[in-house]
């Protein structure tokens, strides 16, 4: 099994840090809508404390195909996390900007440790401010200090 080594931070001024990321010639990547949607047949993955988590980058030409082939399999889904990401490249770690419908705007830096620990650096955010909690986290945080939902997709769907 994979395991994924990767930080999150919530990102207090995302201009400023896209400043920063480009005075330290990070490389864009893409830059549009990003949805995971989990799904489950029945409750079966549930039940074994699994996941089938489709991720699908919205370019602007359009969809794929992979819903309507989980539907013919019998899946149907049970979760949908939407935001507009910006990728970029900080040496060999990946830098994703994330922006949801409402909720704070979070970082995540993934790579070796090494190259995750140079990527906090160049986003000017202090490292005590990342952390490897689960999204979970960052929106039970949200929704304790504003008293609001946190939403999660544009379909309105709180967590």
């Amino acid at each position: 099994m994979l395991a994924e080594l990767e930080l999150k931070a919530v990102v207090p001024d995302p201009e400023a840090l896209r400043a920063r990321l480009r005075r330290a010639g990070a490389i864009p990547g893409f830059r549009g809508r990003m949805t995971d949607r989990r799904y489950d047949r029945a409750g079966d993955l549930a039940a074994r404390d699994e996941v089938l988590r489709i991720r699908t980058y919205h370019h602007p030409n359009g969809s794929t195909a992979a819903e309507r082939l989980l539907g013919a399999l019998g899946y149907a889904p049970v979760h949908l996390i939407e935001r507009d990401v910006e990728i970029y490249r900080v040496e060999e770690a990946t830098v994703r900007l994330e922006r949801y419908p409402e909720m704070d705007s979070l970082v995540e830096v993934e790579g070796d440790p090494d190259t995750i620990e140079r990527a906090i650096v160049v986003s000017g955010i202090p490292r005590g401010d990342f952390t490897p909690e689960a999204l979970s986290e960052f929106v039970r945080r949200y929704e304790a200090r504003t008293g609001t939902p946190a939403r999660l997709s544009a379909e309105g769907a709180a967590w």
